[in-house]
């Protein structure tokens, strides 16, 4: 990007201090705007989902069998072009203990391109696996050995263990993302900010370019020291809200965030059956939700005077 990162920080103040005014003063305009967001940026809020599984083993500092999930997430970006960096999230590592023995395992994130490509590819493929190896070498001093094999099942583990195990831990995926999946709207502002517009390839690096570039960095973990820094659970109210005969309608939530005087702090994401919310380094609350709700018709407020954000979620 050309345009500074200062730069663009206050351009996305200044489209929330916008969407403040447009809540104030008219906001049916406002609920229309998010709407249309949450519509937009509804393939945004997906889980991540397993691809494959590879099994290897790690040797420092304890020996021990290493299962690799391979998974695929929207929310992580596609490589800009096919000599950038291909964007990855490593989860943290599991140490299970069974009957018939001890294992470790850990869930790697890569854009749906990414893999596709990788399917169609066995080279791709190769390659994909090593960057994964190499990443978790790197992060956490592992000593892994080069030789591995696919499994025949595409996930070590369960699937809301491989959920939580991503989504648990606090990283920026894009850069910024603003409450209820107005991604789409901050890309728009980021294009706006750059002469050339920005090519997302859905592939990886050919092999001919892989061998010419070998001195440069394959490999852009979105996982960062922010991970290190503790956040609050804030105080919440859930409630399922009823009709007359005892049947749900919707699901309300108040979420209290003292210290917090703007909306643009806030990064809410909603799925039909779980909510998370993560607010600048302070606050992070996940919720598994009791009832599947319509995202779509969704809507947020937040109280300004109050530090409180609130949730409504229609019923699917």
């Amino acid at each position: 990007m050309r345009a500074s990162s200062k730069g663009l920080l206050t351009q996305i103040s200044q489209f929330w201090n916008m969407l403040d005014d447009l809540a104030e003063n008219d906001p049916e305009r406002y609920k229309n705007f998010i709407e249309q967001e949450l519509k937009d940026g509804k393939k945004l809020c997906v889980d991540p989902e397993p691809q494959f599984c590879l099994q290897t083993k790690i040797l420092k500092p304890k020996e021990k069998i290493l299962f690799v999930n391979l998974c695929q997430w929207k929310r992580i970006m596609a490589p800009q072009s096919a000599t950038h960096p291909v964007p990855v999230y490593v989860g943290r590592p599991e140490d299970i203990s069974e009957a018939s023995g001890s294992y470790t395992v850990i869930n790697v994130a890569y854009n749906p391109g990414v893999l596709q490509a990788a399917e169609k590819d066995p080279g791709i493929k190769d390659q994909l696996i090593k960057m994964a190896m190499h990443c978790i070498e790197e992060r956490f001093q592992f000593t892994l050995t080069h030789s591995y094999h696919v499994t025949s099942f595409k996930i070590k583990g369960s699937i809301p263990r491989m959920k939580e195990n991503l989504m648990g831990t606090k990283t920026d995926f894009t850069g910024f993302k603003g409450i209820m999946g107005t991604e789409n709207t901050l890309e728009n502002i980021r294009k706006s900010t750059e002469s050339e517009p920005n090519h997302l390839p859905q592939v990886l690096l050919t092999k001919k370019q892989a061998s010419s570039d070998k001195g440069r960095c394959l490999i852009e973990e979105i996982s960062s020291s922010e991970i290190q820094v503790e956040v609050k659970k804030p105080a919440y109210e859930l409630k399922v809200v009823k009709d007359q005969n005892e049947k749900p309608l919707k699901i309300e939530v108040k979420i209290e965030l003292p210290g917090i005087n703007s909306v643009s702090l806030c990064e809410l994401s909603v799925s039909e059956v779980d909510l998370l919310i993560e607010v600048s380094e302070k606050y992070r609350l996940f919720l598994n939700l009791p009832e599947s709700v319509n995202t779509e018709m969704t809507t947020a407020k937040f109280v300004k005077n109050k530090s409180e954000l609130f949730i409504t979620m229609p019923l699917a």
